[in-house]
Parts: structure tokens; C-alpha cells; sequence
């Protein structure tokens, strides 16, 4: 049986700050990220499954990255807690913001691999994750592939 792709798309608005960056994105900032999450798979043979001839239920794969990406990040501001900026993030919570606290610069680059890994834990077995794309900007984007990984 042939192996498929299939992606969904989801967006989500998350603030951050690039500490010791030397350009504008040391300051807090949001954007309006577009995630793009692709898995590979064998569709579905068996006539019986009420999921017939689907690789993955797009609202199973829905579940999946709202739960681990976009509920979490949506509306959150995201510093890396090896920085000085987790006095800030203190001050923040303290005041009732959303504030997440990564082991990582919050890039793109780095948000889109912690990304991959919250969601191939949560894969059924017989799907597997295949790329992810994470659009910061109309022209700006990062992208991981299990091929390259």
C-alpha cells in the first residue's frame, strides 16, 4: 500500500524576546505564527474501521497539536529561563500574563524542534511525523524534517 502525506495547518499568536540578540528581536514581540504539521502513513485498509481509507483522522491530528503546541503557546509569552529574563517572566505571572518558560532561545529554529518532539510523542504507531513548517512572517519560516533528524 502507498505511503501518504497528510498536513493540517493551525495558527497561533505567541510573544517573545531574543536575549543578548543584537538586533530588534532583543525586545518582547509577538507574531502570528502558521504551524504546519505533516505525518506519513498507510491509509487505512480495513473496511470495517469507520476510519477507512484515512492515514489519520484530521480531527485526531487536530487534538494532538492543539493540546501540545497551540493551546499551550497561543497567547503566551515565551522567554528562555537560562536568562535574565526569568525576573521578568516572574513579574509578568505575578500580574496574571501567560508566561512559558523554555530551556532554549525561542527562535523558530528552536520552537519548531521542541514542537516535533511534543507531537511524535503522541503519534499513533503506524503514523509518523514527516515535517514541520513554523511561519513567523509573511516571508519568514523554519522547517523540520524526520529525514534530516
Amino acid at each position: 500500500m502507498s505511503k501518504i502525506r497528510i498536513t493540517k495547518q493551525f495558527s497561533f499568536e505567541t510573544g517573545h524576546a531574543l536575549y543578548g540578540y543584537d538586533g530588534k528581536c532583543k525586545n518582547v514581540h509577538g507574531h502570528s505564527y502558521k504551524l504546519s504539521v505533516t505525518v506519513i502513513g498507510t491509509p487505512i485498509s480495513d473496511t470495517a474501521n469507520v476510519k477507512f481509507g484515512m492515514v489519520i483522522d484530521f480531527s485526531d491530528l487536530k487534538k494532538i497539536v492543539r493540546e501540545e503546541v497551540v493551546d499551550v503557546f497561543d497567547h503566551a509569552t515565551v522567554f528562555n529561563k537560562n536568562t535574565p529574563h526569568v525576573e521578568l517572566a516572574e513579574q509578568l505571572r505575578n500580574r496574571g500574563h501567560h508566561v512559558i518558560l523554555v530551556g532554549y532561545q525561542p527562535t523558530s529554529e528552536n520552537m519548531v524542534i521542541d514542537f516535533a518532539e511534543k507531537i511524535k510523542s503522541r503519534l499513533p504507531e503506524n503514523i509518523a511525523l514527516h515535517s514541520l513548517r513554523l511561519q513567523e512572517t509573511e516571508t519568514s519560516y523554519a522547517e523540520w524534517f524526520q529525514s534530516d533528524n
